[in-house]
């Protein structure tokens, strides 16, 4: 039945404004609608109370008076059908609420629940598993003197974050040292515990203690190993294949480069997406917008470079502002501090 949107009266809208005696029953949310009403009369009515026969508009309470005689004083004319829920108003019979690729969020659980889905097929979290290679790292924990040439290990608590904002569960895999021992130890690991990606840092560029590209030859299939873009050239693609673990016949692995910046970008522009699909995302791509410049940027010539800005609604240009974030070394993880976009 139609329901009222506001807490008021129902009344005829021809009537207009004036004082009317009350019918003595309401109509409130829940119950059954009051008798009919006619010309001349006004109803009392909840939010979702059923609108009485005869009535054909709502006026709120803000906008009427009750008088001391019983009688109800309407201060404000109503509209045909105002302030009234229409039957099929929110969801019309055999509308689809949520489709395939739909991101299930609050406003689509509560969906569910209006139209009495309390089960639905969702597609399972993906496993992520993430390893730091290389022994110029230690530990984040680490409270002692480093070493010279040492450094905290930034990239592993940082992809896992990352990982952990977009859904997904991780599985920690430490630090591998920089042999082929180290790290087959690692990639076996990750296997066994159920990862579906593995994302490494380090490992994948040119030295003779890149050993990454090396064990995905012999494991696997690299499908991309050096890439034209700036920060993140060695980023490195590959599969290796998995026939004994039920429903996981392959491991989808990401080299990442180790410079932290380097790592986070490669992140985003290809794992996530990646992270997306195994979800089920419709479109697992990342949102594009257009936005002008607050300064001149000096980009790579040579190469795509992914610059760091801090993107900001400006009114007077009626649209975004991209604010460089500074020095955009690949080592400099400053520069990501507060960036929330790629130029």
């Amino acid at each position: 039945v139609p329901t009222s949107i506001v807490d008021g009266y129902a009344v005829c809208s021809s009537d207009g404004p004036g004082e009317y005696p009350l019918i003595p029953t309401p109509s409130r949310a829940g119950g059954a609608a009051a008798s009919a009403m006619s010309k001349g009369s006004v109803c009392y009515v909840t939010t979702g109370g059923p609108v009485p026969e005869g009535a054909d508009a709502v006026v709120m309470v803000e906008d009427s008076e009750k008088l001391q005689d019983g009688r109800v004083r309407i201060n404000k004319a109503a509209q045909p059908r105002g302030m009234i829920r229409e039957i099929g108003s929110d969801i019309e019979i055999g509308e689809k609420v949520l489709s395939s690729g739909d991101i299930i969020g609050p406003a689509e659980i509560g969906l569910l629940a209006t139209v009495g889905a309390i089960q639905a097929k969702v597609s399972p979290q993906p496993v992520v598993a993430i390893l730091s290679t290389g022994d110029e790292l230690a530990e984040p924990d680490d409270q002692g003197p480093l070493r010279p040439g040492v450094v905290r290990d930034s990239n592993r608590a940082m992809l896992i974050a990352a990982c952990a904002a977009e859904g997904t569960r991780t599985l920690d895999m430490g630090i591998a040292k920089d042999t082929a021992e180290a790290l087959e130890e690692r990639f076996d690991a990750a296997i066994a515990q159920g990862a579906d990606i593995l994302v490494t840092s380090g490992g994948v560029s040119m030295g003779d203690r890149d050993l990454v590209k090396p064990l995905l030859q012999r494991r696997g299939v690299i499908h991309y190993g050096r890439v034209l873009m700036k920060p993140g050239k060695p980023l490195t693609c590959a599969t290796i294949e998995t026939p004994d673990r039920e429903g996981k016949p392959r491991l989808l692995v990401f080299g990442l480069p180790g410079n932290p910046v380097s790592s986070m970008v490669t992140f985003h522009l290809v794992v996530n997406p990646c992270i997306r699909k195994l979800k089920g995302y419709a479109d697992p791509h990342l949102r594009r917008v257009r936005c002008l410049t607050s300064s001149p940027m000096k980009l790579d010539p040579e190469r795509p470079e992914y610059h760091r800005v801090m993107l900001k609604w400006d009114d007077a240009s009626g649209g975004f502002v991209g604010m460089s974030t500074g020095g955009q070394r690949s080592s400099r993880l400053m520069s990501m501090r507060s960036a929330n976009a790629l130029l």
